[in-house]
C-alpha cells in the first residue's frame, strides 16, 4: 500500500453481519500480504540455516541441495519448488513439518505434488524409522496409491540424499523466481464441499 492510501475496511464486527461490500473491502485489502507469500517463505527458508538437528548441513542447505538435484534431473518448476520447500514445516511442526508444508502450497500444486508432500515424511522414515524403534515399512500402508512410486522416488533421488557437506547446492536466490511463478496464484480451490 503507498504512503497515503487508505483502502474501506469491512463494518461488521461478526461475520453474519457482513455484506457483498464488506468482502469487497477484504478482498482489496488483504490482496497485498497474499502477494507477499513468496517473500515470507523465503525469509521462512533463511531461518532454516539457523538449526542442523545434528545433520550434517543445516536445514537450508538440505532443502537447497533436494531442489538442486530435482532441478538438474529436469523436474518441472512446480516440482523443483515442491522440492526446495518440503521440509518448511520444520519451522512450525517438527513432528509433522511434512502435513504442514504440504497445507502451504496444496493451492498452489497439483494434487500430485501435494500428495508427495504431505506423505514424504513417512516415506523418508524408509531410511531410518527402524534405527528410532519405529516400523521402516510404515509407508507401505500407502501401497497401490496412484502416486506411492513417485513419492518414493522423490525421497529416493532427491531427499535422504541431500545432506552432503561437499555438494555444490544452488543458491536460493536461483529459485526464488521459480517460487514466485508457482504461487502467483493459486491453481485450485482448498473448499470443495464433502462428499456424504
Amino acid at each position: 500500500m503507498a504512503d497515503g492510501e487508505i483502502h474501506a475496511k469491512a463494518q461488521f464486527t461478526a461475520m453474519v453481519e457482513g455484506t457483498q461490500e464488506d468482502w469487497g473491502a477484504i478482498i482489496k485489502g488483504s490482496a497485498p500480504f497474499s502477494r507477499a507469500l513468496p517473500d515470507r517463505l523465503i525469509a521462512n527458508l533463511k531461518q532454516l540455516k539457523e538449526d542442523t538437528g545434528g545433520y550434517p548441513v543445516d536445514r537450508l542447505e538440505h532443502s537447497l541441495q533436494t531442489a538442486t538435484r530435482a532441478f538438474k534431473d529436469g523436474r518441472d518448476e512446480e516440482y523443483v519448488v515442491c522440492a526446495l520447500l518440503h521440509d518448511i514445516g520444520d519451522l512450525l511442526g517438527p513432528s509433522n513439518h511434512a502435513e504442514i508444508g504440504a497445507v502451504i502450497l496444496k493451492p498452489y500444486v497439483s494434487e500430485r505434488n501435494h500428495w508427495m508432500l504431505d506423505k514424504h515424511g513417512i516415506f523418508q522414515g524408509y531410511y531410518f524409522f527402524h534405527y528410532l524403534g519405529l516400523d521402516r515399512d510404515m509407508r507401505e500402508q500407502f501401497r497401490g496409491h496412484p502416486d506411492f512410486e513417485y513419492t518414493a522416488q522423490f525421497c529416493h533421488l532427491y531427499d535422504q540424499n541431500s545432506f552432503d557437506p561437499a555438494y555444490e547446492s544452488m543458491p536460493l536466490e536461483a529459485f526464488e523466481p521459480m517460487l514466485r511463478r508457482v504461487m502467483a496464484s493459486p491453481k485450485r480451490s482448498i473448499y470443495k464441499r464433502e462428499s456424504a
